[in-house]
């Protein structure tokens, strides 16, 4: 059986219902930081801030973990990154780690960045050794939060997750230079990842929690079509491979059933209506196993 260390804090909620919809529900009991897992694959879990969880699973504490590339990146941690999982509290998920200076800094690049320069981040490691790499000498401290704040009275400089930017403009920051860019990752202990009993486990759950991350966005469509209509019905379908198509008993008309982005299928389906398709059915999709 494995254990595993889920994310406490903003990715929580959305990892609890990704678990959920794969059919792995996590049921939270009084000793809220140990719920059950309802899989007979999972034997422990645990839920931790997700900066702990890349160590304690190179460490072998647990055989399976969740949290961000930017905080396997930050511990060093020597785990495989079983899966990417693009999802968070909002958005779609990816977060860029960027430099940024203030809005009236001659600074384009990071390699203007002067020797000596004060650097606050919540991400040390990472920041120390992109400066490296550069060949410049940089003061790097460490920030408990609101990191924005400090610059430039403080601070000469930022290094910080952002999704859309919006945060550091307000604060009068532009950003120059994105560091690496990270989504939430499935990893593993690599001595579980070696056992074969485990790791079959482990790609078994991987398939039910991709299958989920795949299917969000998307819908079946299922209609009904004469078979002169067919191929102008086709020709606006969007599809995977391609469309699925059916003779109905007794009729000589046809049934085609294709997947399409849930975001347009406003604009889609009175195209299809409109090239022949009756009896247009919108069907939710919980999983897409590939």
């Amino acid at each position: 059986m494995l254990s595993i260390a889920l994310p406490k804090g903003s990715l929580e909620e959305q990892t609890l219902l990704l678990f959920s919809q794969a059919d792995l529900e996590v049921k939270k009991s009084s000793r809220a930081y140990n719920p059950v897992v309802d899989d007979p694959r999972i034997g422990k879990a645990k839920i931790l801030r997700p900066q702990e969880i890349p160590l304690y699973v190179q460490d072998g504490h647990f055989d399976l973990g969740i949290s961000g590339h930017d905080w396997v990146r930050e511990s060093g941690a020597d785990v495989v990154e079983v899966a990417e999982l693009p999802y968070a509290k909002t958005g779609t998920g990816v977060v860029r780690m960027v430099l940024a200076v203030p809005d009236d800094s001659p600074i384009r690049s990071a390699k203007d960045i002067p020797p000596g320069a004060r650097i606050t981040t919540e991400f040390p490691r990472v920041t120390k050794q992109y400066f490296d790499e550069l060949g410049i000498d940089v003061e790097v401290h460490f920030s408990y939060g609101a990191t924005e704040a400090k610059v430039p009275e403080l601070m000469d400089a930022l290094v910080d997750l952002t999704e859309t930017g919006s945060t550091l403009r307000r604060n009068g920051l532009r950003i120059v230079e994105t560091i690496l860019t990270s989504t939430t990752r499935l990893i593993a202990n690599k001595e579980s990842w070696e056992d074969p009993d485990k790791r079959a486990a482990i790609e078994e759950i991987r398939t039910l929690l991709l299958g989920v991350i795949e299917a969000r966005g998307r819908v079946l469509l299922s209609m009904n079509v004469s078979e002169e209509r067919l191929d102008a019905v086709v020709a606006e379908l969007p599809a995977m491979k391609k469309p699925t198509v059916n003779r109905l008993y007794g009729s000589d008309d046809l049934e085609v059933t294709t997947v399409a982005d849930k975001a347009t299928v406003n604009v889609l389906i009175p195209r299809l209506k409109a090239a022949g398709a009756e009896d247009i059915l919108e069907l939710p999709i919980t999983k897409i196993v590939r």
